[in-house]
Parts: structure tokens; sequence; C-alpha cells
């Protein structure tokens, strides 16, 4: 058994599980990464020479990068969560991105002790009884739970143990009403969005992974839904053993791959050129298939995986896509799924007037000074919801000087739809990391055309001309 550090594990949960200490530790660490960018804001405002002060902000993203790695990997966390929203290619400085990407299952995980007695009281039984082996160190540690590997007795194969940190929830939940604060005092000073709805609708979907039972039942259902809608699963889904469930313990079978973020060294590793046609073709299957699954999810069942991470997914032999943890799920309202079907379609026509009148369906409530409005607001909904990056442009920024949400304000923004905006960022991170610039909205174009169709809002004749002018381009 691996020696445990007994002073330090006290540490540990001595600065976690003592709300006012962890509040505390977040506003004089958050208040000191603003307040730095506050100041240079003045300092660089004096330099005169772009090319310097592009230099300079490099600098400045670099020490912040550093500041906030420190804070999210200290407290932990929900803090880890935050580190995988804004450790997006798009979404973040570079320097932000390649600090941060790191802490997608850097948890520290619970002694090995504490993981048996939480399996015992769920189970009602000996880990010995249940389980021929059962390997001490976890396969990852995450902000919520833990897995492990492990072989049931009696049973060949091998599965993975999922089991929650003892007390996670309480400080989780301090975290987050620190985070909604912070987010409500920096919409009204310095960012014209909605940050404090996205909050919420965090806390709403963080609740649910709590209950494990909630997350074999989302597993199954998503599980179905893709096997049953196509001749092949696009991705791969865990199956479930229903019989080891309880709201803390969770066991499923296990999935042989390797992380997305560690492609490229097991391209290398195999002798691969990284710029060939082989790892190219293998790059477009992976990407072609999460696009795939999570276009069929969102617009043809409402219903789909809403923590999509590069650390829940896995590649598998034959460049398979294996996608993990379903503790967060998104069941989109109707209305939602239709006006969101709607912008993809506007997305994919370039169509500014029917992009406008989908802000207005999904209820996102924008103020505009500008003169041109309307192409603003479709610059936006594509900044927001396609994964295509224009040409010249190396990384999308949504909050940089020129983006359109500095000249659109957001003054209202669905709960709901903070899931499918962090779906496509990922997608698009993905494609930005795997090399491939493609619009996501014209491969769900089919799907979100159909969606329509069965709903009764677009005609056979619409489809049909749709198609043709898609081939015609």
């Amino acid at each position: 058994m691996v020696p445990i550090d007994l002073k330090h594990i006290q540490e540990k949960l001595s600065t976690h599980f003592r709300p006012w200490q962890r509040s505390f530790q977040f506003w004089v660490r958050a208040t000191h990464i603003y307040t730095g960018y506050k100041v240079f804001q003045v300092r660089v405002s004096f330099e005169k020479d772009v090319q310097k002060q592009e230099a300079m902000w490099e600098r400045q993203h670099e020490v912040a990068a550093e500041k906030i790695y420190a804070m999210c990997y200290d407290l932990g966390g929900f803090f880890l969560k935050v580190a995988q929203i804004i450790g997006k290619p798009d979404l973040a400085p570079a320097a932000w991105v390649k600090r941060l990407v790191t802490l997608c299952d850097r948890a520290p995980p619970t002694p090995f002790d504490a993981v048996l007695a939480v399996l015992e009281r769920e189970f009602s039984r000996s880990v010995g009884d249940v389980f021929e082996r059962f390997d001490v160190d976890p396969l990852g540690s995450a902000s919520i739970a833990q897995v492990h590997r492990a072989r049931l007795r009696g049973v060949k194969s091998d599965v993975v143990v999922k089991v929650q940190h003892p007390g996670v929830q309480d400080l989780m939940m301090t975290d987050i009403r620190n985070l909604q604060a912070f987010a409500l005092y920096m919409q009204k000073t310095d960012i014209k969005f909605d940050l404090y709805s996205i909050c919420k609708e965090m806390e709403k979907q963080i609740g649910y992974e709590f209950d494990f039972v909630k997350e074999a039942d989302a597993m199954e259902k998503i599980r179905r839904f893709l096997y049953e809608n196509n001749k092949k699963s696009p991705v791969m889904v865990p199956r479930v053993l229903s019989d080891m469930v309880t709201r803390r313990a969770l066991v499923m079978e296990y999935i042989d791959g390797i992380p997305i973020l560690n492609l490229g060294e097991e391209i290398a590793r195999r002798g691969i050129n990284p710029s060939g046609k082989i790892a190219a073709a293998a790059k477009q299957n992976i990407l072609k298939s999460l696009t795939l699954a999570y276009g069929q999810m969102i617009l043809k069942s409402g219903f789909f995986h809403a923590d999509p991470h590069p650390g829940n997914i896995l590649i598998c032999k034959g460049s398979e896509v294996a996608l993990l943890d379903y503790g967060q799920v998104k069941d989109l309202p109707e209305k939602l799924r239709l006006g969101y079907a709607n912008l993809v379609l506007a997305i994919a026509d370039n169509d500014l007037i029917r992009a406008s009148e989908s802000y207005r369906e999904l209820g996102i409530d924008t103020i505009s000074n500008c003169e041109n409005e309307d192409e603003e607001l479709f610059k936006l909904a594509q900044s927001m919801f396609d994964t295509k990056i224009p040409p010249g442009v190396v990384t999308m920024q949504p909050f940089s000087k020129d983006s359109s949400i500095k000249k659109v304000g957001v003054q209202a923004f669905p709960e709901e739809l903070f899931s499918v905006l962090r779906t496509v960022h990922l997608l698009r991170g993905l494609s930005a990391g795997l090399g491939i610039n493609y619009s996501c909205a014209e491969q769900w174009r089919p799907i979100a055309e159909e969606a329509l169709y069965l709903a009764g809002r677009l005609k056979d004749n619409d489809r049909k001309s749709k198609v043709r002018r898609f081939f015609r381009k």
C-alpha cells in the first residue's frame, strides 16, 4: 500500500473544508490578478509602438497565468473546473491556455483508506468481497471524484470504479458562490456579457454531479440514443453495471485508450509522420466523430453530455473516440433546441437576418450602438456558436478589444445555452490543436434541417433547395 502523509492530508483538509478560509484566499488572489491587469492597462497605454504593446501584453498574460494556475491548483475543487473552462485556445490568452490545460485531472487524490471507507459504506460489503483486484493508485483524480481500475470477482474484464471525494459538495458550493459574486462585479464594470447567468447555470449543472445514480441513468440514455440512431455509434460510451451504482460510487466498463491531450505523443511514439496522410486522416476521423455525436445529441435529442473538456475524451484503436464522465448533462427545452437549430442554419448560410431572429427566439438580449448592428450580431454568433476561425486569425478572443462582444452588449443570455457554448468552444479548441479549421455549423446543417422539418418549421422543398446550394459551394 502507498504510504500516506497524514500531516499533508490534514493541511489539505484544513484548507479545503473551512469556507471562510477558502473565500478569503479566493478574494485575495482574484483581486490581486484583477488589479494587476488594471494597473497594466494604464502602463501599456503610454507605449505607442504596437509591437512593443503586444510583447508587453504577452508578458502580462504569462505572469497572470502563473497566478491563476497557482490559485486553481492550491484551492482545487471547483477551481479545477474553472481552469478547464477558461483554458481554451479560443477563449483565453495563449499563455493562460498553455498553463491551465494541464489541470484537467490534477486534483489531489483522496487517500486510499478513505476510498475504501466510502465504497464499503456505499456497497455495504468489504472491498475484498466485491473485487478480485483494486488498484491503489487512481487512474485520475478530478474535482468531484477519482477513478480506479479494478476487477470484479468472477469476471475476466476490468472495470472502472468512480468514487466521490468525501465532503466535496460543501467545498464546491462555497467556491461557486464566490465566483458568482466576482462575475457580477466584472459584468458591471469590464465585460458586457451576462456572466452571472452562466455562473448560475454552472451551479445548477454541478449540483447534478454529486448524484452518481443520475449520472448512470444519463450515461445509459445517451448510449442508447447514439447506438439506436446510427449504424455505428460515433463515440463509445461506457456501459454501466446497473447493480453497482449508488449516490457516491459508480462501477462501469473499462475502455482502453489514451487521453486526447496525449495524441501527439502517441503518434510520435508509433513513428508516424505527424504531418503525413495517416496522422491527418486519424485527426479528421476524431473530429468528425465528436462533431457528429454532439450535433445529434444537441439538435436531434436535446439531451447531451455537457462537460466536454479534453480529460473526458479518450482515443482508442483505429482512431475511435470514447466520451467519458456523464456527471454533467443538459436537457435543452424544445424551444431552445429548435431555436439553436435555426441559428445553426443562419450561420451555415451566412444569413444575417435569420441570425438576428434566432437571437430573439433564443432569448439572447443584446444592445448595440454600432451602425452595422446585424453584421456585428452575426460575427458574435460565429465567434460564440461556430468552430470556424476566419482567415488571418490565429485564435478567437471573444473579450478582446476589437471583439463583437465589446461592440454588442449581451444583457441576458439563457443559462441553458452555456452548455452548448462550452461544447462549441471545445470543438473549436480541438480543431485548432489538431490543425483542422472547419465549421461545425456547416457539419450540423443536415441535423438542424431535420430537427426543424420534424417540428413542422421547414418545408421539404426548403430542405432540398438548401442541399442544392450546399453542394454548389
